[in-house]
């Protein structure tokens, strides 16, 4: 048996629909630099939009749940904190948005 055929068997087992929620939140993560990207071609300027935090999130707790299922501490521990840090900033940016409404009235 080859090496080749040997990566691909193991990686064969590896494949369940677990895996596939572990995709697809490394995905919708992976997604959020070509939005920041499409974003700031735009405006001309550097700027991170709002549904960067968004994908950042969801794309976050996906792994999350993915880490918990194959009970791995350091991919766990990795995007809980990250979790932390995106729901900060969409706090953060909605809590700016509701007093410069407040202002405006």
């Amino acid at each position: 048996m080859t090496i080749t055929g040997t990566f691909f068997e193991r990686l064969g087992d590896s494949l369940t629909p677990w895996a596939a929620v572990g995709f697809c939140g490394q995905a919708i993560f992976a997604t959020r630099f070509l939005v920041q990207w499409m974003h700031s071609e735009r405006v001309r300027r550097s700027e991170i939009p709002l549904a960067f935090w968004y994908l950042s999130l969801f794309g976050g707790a996906m792994m999350l749940v993915y880490a918990i299922h194959i009970a791995n501490a350091v991919f766990i521990v990795g995007q809980a904190g990250g979790l932390l840090v995106y729901a900060r900033n969409l706090h953060l940016i909605f809590r700016e948005r509701r007093t410069a409404a407040a202002t405006i009235r």
